[in-house]
């Protein structure tokens, strides 16, 4: 039994031997075939390899190539630019050397012509000198002794001139108070005289036809009562055919009377009743053209934040003139100059703008308020609540107050200008042309004036003179003797300034 199991130790023993040699001559021939599979990998990588690295050669070969060519083509564009720019300097130097030669030659040239003038001016002082000493030897004297006789004659002529001066403000300060009395009692005219300015206080209705003037009177005159009681204005009823006329200072009543009898006649029943209803709904009309008026004038000169009570008086200024002319239409236009003026100078514009518009708010109600419309004015604004330098304007646009500010002075100057302008109180176009033609006839008649040209609505004449006969010095003369004749021969408001101007022009072309 012990052997059996040596036995079988020793078999088994010998089958592990055999086994171990067997797994390891299998192993060998494995490694040997894989062995000669890494070769043959290896091998394949090598020629993968070389054909890859020969295609990266002849690509990097054709790109460099691809740039070589590239920077030729642009190397190449480069130098033709260059050659070029090199023409077109060349041209242009050629261009300038001709050019040089030009001016050169023009330059000889007007050396010689500066000779040429120097010699004949040489000889024109020459000929001055010797005409000099054949006036001596005609008159007698020298020309030291001609020009002091010349300069005591323009002395003597000035101190005269500066008597009459001085009598002249001697009777300006005379008149002053004349002057201020003769405004005021003007003004009062304007407020209450019905004879001169008939056509702003009355008003005329046409009639479809004389019987209707018995329907307006009524039966014992009770419906032309009613009217005349109910406006306050009276009605005119006379021989004129077909017309009616309404009278008053108020131009608001007289309005609202106008309305409310073209309201009677058109609807045709006229009684008592119908009068009150009639007049109660023009003066619902009335007010609200008075808005719209004043609310169009404060669009039109672009002011805003105004009092709305302020705008309503402003819109009644449509009924009220001065001397015929609108009041509000005057005020537009003096806040229009008033802010043209103030742009061009630097000042405030708003200011001067809203103070035109209002410098004549006074006269909505001056019918009404005792004392001057400025006044009045300078009450109205304070109480609506305007601006210090508004206010202000107001109440010296007149000079009643001493303007302190430029905006005031602004408002001073528009006021005058929109006033005075032609056509603005009644002068009428033939006298106003004339005036004009006048002033250019004068100015014309000297010997030496070339052109006049009356401006500024006749307030300055300017005076083209030929410069060939005149001098500079002989203009001054020659304004002196034109004023004269002005003041001699012309009756004109104010002052009127004349310039005279002499121009000489030098005119070439170049080529």
């Amino acid at each position: 039994m012990f052997e059996e199991i040596i036995v079988g130790i020793i078999c088994a023993i010998i089958g592990i031997i055999i086994g171990f040699f067997i797994r390891k001559s299998i192993s060998e021939s494995k490694i040997g075939s894989a062995e000669i599979e890494a070769k043959r990998i290896i091998e394949d990588a090598n020629q993968k390899a070389e054909t890859r690295k020969r295609e990266i050669l002849v690509e990097a070969k054709d790109e460099a190539h691809k740039l070589r060519n590239e920077y030729e083509r642009e190397n190449k564009e480069r130098r033709n630019e260059i050659q070029r720019n090199e023409k077109r300097l060349i041209k242009k130097e050629e261009m300038l050397d001709s050019k040089s030669l030009v001016v050169e030659k023009k330059d000889e040239m007007l050396q010689k012509k500066l000779k040429e003038i120097e010699i004949k001016q040489d000889k024109l002082e020459a000929i001055h000198q010797r005409q000099i000493e054949e006036l001596e030897k005609i008159s007698g004297l020298s020309t030291e002794d001609a020009k002091n006789i010349l300069i005591n004659n323009i002395k003597r002529e000035a101190e005269q001139e500066a008597a009459i001066a001085v009598k002249e403000i001697e009777r300006e300060s005379k008149e002053t108070a004349e002057r201020k009395a003769r405004e005021i009692i003007t003004y009062a005219i304007q407020k209450c005289s019905a004879d001169h300015v008939a056509e702003t206080t009355v008003s005329v209705v046409d009639l479809p036809n004389d019987e209707m003037k018995g329907r307006i009177i009524g039966r014992e005159g009770r419906n032309i009562r009613a009217l005349e009681q109910l406006t306050g204005i009276d009605i005119i009823i006379d021989d004129t055919p077909e017309a009616v006329v309404i009278s008053g200072f108020d131009p608001i009543r007289r309005e609202v009377a106008r309305l409310a009898l073209e309201k009677l006649i058109a609807d045709g029943r006229i009684h008592p009743a119908r009068i009150e209803e009639m007049v109660e709904k023009a003066k619902k009309e009335v007010d609200q053209i008075i808005k719209d008026e004043g609310e169009q004038a404060t669009l039109d000169t672009g002011i805003h934040g105004i009092h709305p009570e302020m705008i309503k008086l402003l819109g009644r200024l449509k009924f009220r003139t001065s001397y015929g002319q609108n009041v509000l239409k005057h005020s537009i236009e003096v806040s229009y100059l008033a802010g043209i003026m103030a742009a061009e100078l630097g000042a405030d514009v708003k200011i001067a703008k809203r103070a035109g518009l209002l410098h004549d708010i006074g006269k909505a109600v001056d019918h009404e308020v005792e004392g001057p419309h400025v006044t009045i004015g300078e009450d109205l604004a304070k109480k609506y609540k305007e601006s210090k330098a508004v206010i202000h304007a107001i109440a010296a646009h007149h000079g009643d107050t001493e303007p302190q500010t430029v905006e005031a002075v602004l408002i001073q100057a528009a006021d005058a200008i929109s006033a005075a302008r032609p056509g603005a109180r009644r002068e009428t176009l033939e006298t106003y042309i004339k005036r004009l033609e006048k002033l250019e006839e004068i100015s014309n008649s000297f010997e030496g004036v070339e052109k006049s040209f009356a401006i500024q609505a006749g307030r300055e004449v300017r005076i083209m003179v030929k410069p060939e006969v005149t001098s500079d010095s002989s203009i001054i003369l020659i304004a002196k003797d034109i004023v004269k004749k002005i003041e001699e021969e012309m009756e004109y408001p104010g002052q009127i300034k004349v310039n005279v101007i002499r121009e000489i022009r030098a005119t070439e072309y170049a080529k």
